[in-house]
C-alpha cells in the first residue's frame, strides 16, 4: 500500500436515468487521487459470447470480478475508486466482503428518482442510449431488493445546477457507508 490513510470506494448506483454517470464523473473530479470505473464499459469488454448480465449469472459474476480486481489494483496504488454501475445491495455486500482491508471505506449510494422523472430523463438521451422499459424494470428491482433507505439519495427535484451539492453530500455523509 502506497498510502497510509483510508481509501474510499464509492459505489454509485440506481436505475437507468438517475444521473449515475454524470454524478460519478463530477465526483471523480472532486477527489485528489481517484479512478473511475464504468461498469458498463467493463461489461462491454467481453465481446464474443457476451450475454446480458441481468440474464446470465455467469456474465454478472465476470463483470463483478473484473470490477473487484480493478478496484483492488487502484486501492493498492493509493487511489479512491468511483464505480458507476447498477449495483444491488447483494452486489455491494459481496464487494465489501471481498475488499476486506480495514483501511477501505465503502460508500454505497443509490441515486433515486420517481418513475415519471426516470422516463423523462431517459427520453432526453440519444436514441441509441435510451433504456426504455428497462428504466422502470430496474426501478422495481431496486424496490424489491432489501435496499436500506439510508443509501438512497433522491434526485427527482435536482437539476445539473445541484450537482456540486450532490457530490458534497456523497463525500461527507456517513450514512452511505456500507
Amino acid at each position: 500500500m502506497t498510502t497510509e490513510h483510508a481509501r474510499t470506494v464509492y459505489l454509485l448506483s440506481g436505475p437507468a436515468g438517475v444521473g449515475k454517470s454524470t454524478t460519478a464523473n463530477e465526483l471523480v473530479k472532486s477527489l485528489s487521487n481517484s479512478a473511475y470505473l464504468s461498469g458498463d464499459d467493463i461489461s462491454h469488454m467481453h465481446i464474443n459470447g457476451r450475454k446480458k448480465p441481468w440474464q446470465s449469472e455467469q456474465e454478472h459474476d465476470l463483470i463483478w470480478n473484473n470490477i473487484l480486481q480493478l478496484t483492488r489494483n487502484f486501492i493498492d496504488h493509493g487511489c479512491d475508486v468511483v464505480i458507476d454501475y447498477i449495483t444491488f445491495p447483494k452486489d455491494a455486500e459481496w464487494l465489501k466482503l471481498l475488499l476486506d482491508k480495514s483501511n477501505v471505506i465503502i460508500k454505497y449510494v443509490v441515486l433515486w428518482a420517481d418513475e415519471k422523472t426516470l422516463v423523462k430523463r431517459d427520453a432526453l438521451r440519444d436514441a441509441e442510449e435510451q433504456m426504455g422499459e428497462r428504466c422502470l424494470i430496474l426501478f422495481h428491482e431496486f424496490l424489491n431488493s432489501r435496499l436500506d433507505s439510508k443509501h438512497l439519495l433522491h434526485t427527482s427535484l435536482l437539476t445539473p445546477k445541484d450537482l456540486q451539492q450532490v457530490v458534497q453530500e456523497i463525500m461527507l455523509e456517513n450514512r452511505f457507508i456500507q
